[in-house]
């Protein structure tokens, strides 16, 4: 009895621990959101996935210190992953952009109440969600021929929205980040995957697919990333449809492929998809009335906050 009962202790206290890491992790990422992108403009623009823009931001200090701000949140988002289900975390870590539109509008003492409609709005969104879906259960091992199908649509992503960057110069900030959020969540449900052969050692994690398939995962959606921060002049756009993406995909990629459970009751699925609609909303209502707007000023290579 004693034992089931420290079993039971532990179980409810992994979910706490899970969503205590990942909310920290958002605010991390946020803080990082707001200084990589005024990093990236500081540097001469480059085409999409140019490696060279690597070498540039390299260069660049500001960027840099955006950089380990993001290592930090990314190492917080992989614990958070080891102790939680993959449809629990990605949706909290939506709180990244409102803690990045939060950081700005402190900065610049400036507090719409429109905008913070929004984030209210975000946060009840995800809030509902995981209140009615209760994700949990499944699996974390996954055998890479049943992914193969998985990776024969990213190929295919990934080429069509490089194909509208090219030909709709307008639109070219938001197909890029169209294609950052889907592989960042495909990134994400390969990270879970990964978190799974830890305790096997670094021989059962260097033998396993997942780790060289987030290898190559992970650095398009951050080069993506990068590129879509520097296409658009304004970074809410960006971070929205980034944030949107990420969780829906990791969601469906959970339920399947790791069989993770969530409520399937018609009232079950009808409030889940109404709670990810207020998400969204939100996060569109944050996009058009954040203030993290900056311009290049012509000639000089300053960045200034915009309105």
């Amino acid at each position: 009895m004693e034992s089931a009962s420290v079993t039971s202790s532990w179980g409810n206290m992994f979910p706490l621990t899970a969503v205590l890491l990942a909310l920290t992790s958002a605010l991390t990422l946020g803080a990082s959101a707001v200084i990589e992108q005024q990093g990236t403009k500081l540097v001469t623009r480059r085409k999409a996935l140019s490696p060279q823009l690597f070498v540039d931001l390299f260069h660049q200090p500001l960027w840099l210190a955006g950089i380990a701000t993001n290592v930090a949140g990314f190492a917080l988002q992989v614990a958070a992953l080891r102790f939680g289900e993959l449809a629990l975390v990605e949706p909290l870590l939506v709180c990244d952009l409102i803690f990045a539109v939060l950081i700005s509008a402190a900065l610049r003492h400036s507090w719409d109440p429109v905008m913070i409609g929004g984030v209210v709005a975000c946060a009840a969104g995800v809030a509902g969600f995981l209140a009615i879906a209760r994700p949990s259960g499944g699996s974390t091992a996954v055998s890479f021929s049943a992914v193969l199908p998985l990776a024969i649509v990213l190929a295919a992503v990934l080429a069509a929205c490089l194909a509208l960057a090219r030909a709709h110069p307008n639109a070219r900030a938001l197909a890029l980040a169209l294609a950052c959020g889907i592989f960042y969540g495909v990134a994400a449900f390969l990270v879970k995957l990964v978190t799974a052969e830890v305790g096997s050692g670094l021989t059962g994690l260097l033998g396993s697919w997942p780790i060289y398939a987030l290898a190559i995962v992970g650095p398009v959606g951050f080069l993506l990333n990068q590129n879509a921060f520097q296409q658009g002049i304004l970074i809410a756009p960006v971070l929205a449809v980034i944030t949107v993406c990420d969780p829906i995909v990791s969601i469906g990629l959970a339920r399947i492929f790791l069989d993770e459970k969530l409520a399937t009751s018609p009232a079950g699925i009808a409030g889940e998809i109404m709670s990810l609609v207020v998400m969204t909303v939100g996060i569109v209502v944050i996009a058009h009335h954040a203030p993290i707007a900056v311009r290049q000023q012509a000639g000089a290579g300053r960045v200034t906050a915009s309105a």
